[in-house]
């Protein structure tokens, strides 16, 4: 059988070519317009870079800029020496609206020479390509600017264009010494996919890379020149040279693939649907590392979960169900999640029987209640617990009372006590009352439940626990309410509950 040879580096770059020439070959041109038609058109479209960036790249501007994109775009091209790093969320358009940028500010000389720097040379090359192809073959540049190809300078990675701009791919690393288009030192440097993920697990490296940075490209430029400085990326990493490049930008602008107020920061591009479909189909962590600028490491706190049998349920003298309910009330994955943890003490070990963890109406957040209450056998009492802070209790006076008794009505009532308790910080309960449970082995998670949707959610929150809580936390944040008041019956076999009836007869025994 014969082998399979991996394609090599300038393979990938030829068929990236061939891809990105099709991508542009159905710009077309007005062929019957008049020189002073032209040219009137041309200052119009240079005064407006938007409306500049439609006309010359209709393939990419197949949406409308958010806000951000041209507040952006405003700041690099009014600021003659400017410094911005864009820590902009995948599907934002980072690198395409950077070489749009570029390519205005090369063609209406503004800039004479440009770096493209990246992690490596070959992806440098990779990313300067379509520039160099929309010079060479976009149609619409062709008829306004001329033709920009320059026989004798026109090589895959370094090449100077006709509007007098050079253009040079370097890698993390490479010399970039004696970069100079005549007598013109770089003037615009564009730093695209610098971290790497295997790098930022070094800090040294990133260290070396980073010093690169300063002492070797950075003083390419003239002192006294104009010099734009971008960097492209994500957050990838606790230690990376965006973040360190952030601390000394005139601009650091982080945007997620949702907002503050977890909509869509693109909508015009990205709708909530789309967000939803991509976000179900990777992982928490690689989610927050890739969409929202928040790198996770596994095992800060949780270094490992302790899966194990759980004993009869009733050799339980008691149990203690406590819930997290939200007030979203729906089940966008931009809500917050609702979650609930249903736990034992037994022989100085507490096991998390049960959970719920997952996006849910107020009315299924009431079923969860009855769902999990009906697996607990007749005879072992179950303390329920919804936390209900000043903030919370008139949602849950008025929302969740009224579901409460109007199930109750149907399946019988079930015994919920509002917990108010004033609780400190999340990540500092999780950490100081269930860490040391967990590296003891005192915090069971029920193995019969490992593979269920809700438990391996509630597991994969305590791996990604940060102090930054950026990831969901909630059904973690259940587990220590329901430890908290299942520690102080143990200690004081007394407990105060606000009852709405009694516990519902069983229809389901464990």
């Amino acid at each position: 059988m014969a082998k399979l040879r991996k394609p090599t580096d300038k393979q990938l770059l030829e068929e990236w070519r061939q891809y990105y020439e099709s991508f542009i070959s159905d710009v077309e041109v007005d062929t019957e317009e008049s020189q002073e038609e032209k040219l009137k058109r041309i200052a119009r479209l240079e005064a407006d870079p938007e409306k500049w960036f439609k006309y010359y790249f209709p393939a990419y501007c197949t949406a409308e800029p958010a806000a951000f994109h041209k507040a952006a775009t405003k700041r690099l091209i009014e600021h003659p020496r400017w410094y911005e790093v864009r820590a902009w969320s995948r599907e934002l358009a980072k690198s395409a609206r950077s070489m749009m940028e570029v390519l205005f500010l090369a063609l209406t000389g503004k800039i004479f020479n440009m770096l493209l720097v990246s992690n490596s040379f070959d992806n440098a090359c990779r990313l300067l390509l379509p520039f160099q192809l929309q010079l060479e073959k976009n149609a619409r540049i062709i008829n306004d600017y001329g033709d920009q190809v320059n026989p004798g300078n026109w090589e895959t990675g370094q090449f100077v264009a006709k509007c007098g701009c050079s253009f040079r791919a370097i890698g993390a690393g490479q010399s970039p010494r004696g970069t100079r288009n005549e007598a013109k030192r770089p003037d615009f440097i564009l730093v695209d996919d610098i971290d790497t993920d295997e790098e930022c697990r070094n800090p040294d490296r990133i260290k070396a890379k980073w010093d690169w940075i300063e002492q070797a490209l950075i003083p390419t430029v003239s002192v006294s020149g104009d010099i734009r400085i971008l960097f492209n990326g994500n957050i990838i990493a606790k230690d990376c040279c965006i973040k360190l490049a952030g601390e000394k930008a005139d601009k650091f602008e982080v945007i997620n693939i949702r907002d503050k107020n977890g909509k869509s920061s693109w909508p015009e591009k990205n709708s909530e649907a789309d967000i939803d479909f991509i976000l179900s189909k990777i992982s928490t962590k690689s989610a927050q590392k890739e969409y929202f600028n928040n790198p996770i490491t596994e095992g800060t706190v949780f270094k490992e979960l302790t899966w194990g049998k759980v004993p009869p349920l009733r050799h339980f003298p008691f149990l203690v169900n406590y819930a997290d309910p939200s007030p979203s009330n729906n089940l966008k994955k931009a809500s917050s999640r609702k979650a609930m943890a249903l736990l034992g003490y037994m022989d100085g070990v507490f096991y998390i029987i049960n959970a719920r963890d997952d996006h849910a109406t107020s009315a299924q957040f009431v079923d969860w209640f009855y769902d999990i209450n009906e697996d607990v056998p007749q005879g072992v009492q179950v303390y329920n617990f919804i936390e209900n802070n000043r903030l919370q209790d008139p949602f849950y006076q008025q929302v969740f009372l009224p579901l409460f008794a109007e199930r109750g009505k149907k399946d019988g009532f079930l015994n919920i006590s509002p917990d108010p308790r004033k609780k400190p910080d999340k990540f500092s309960r999780i950490e100081g009352n269930l860490e040391p449970l967990n590296r003891q082995g005192r915090l069971v998670f029920n193995e019969e439940l490992k593979g269920n949707p809700h438990m391996e959610r509630l597991a994969e929150e305590f791996i990604l626990l940060t102090e930054q809580l950026k990831a969901p936390a909630d059904g973690a944040d259940c587990v220590e309410g329901a430890w908290f008041i299942l520690n102080g019956k143990i200690r004081t076999h007394e407990i105060n509950s606000v009852s709405l009836g009694r516990r519902p007869r069983n229809r389901k025994r464990v």
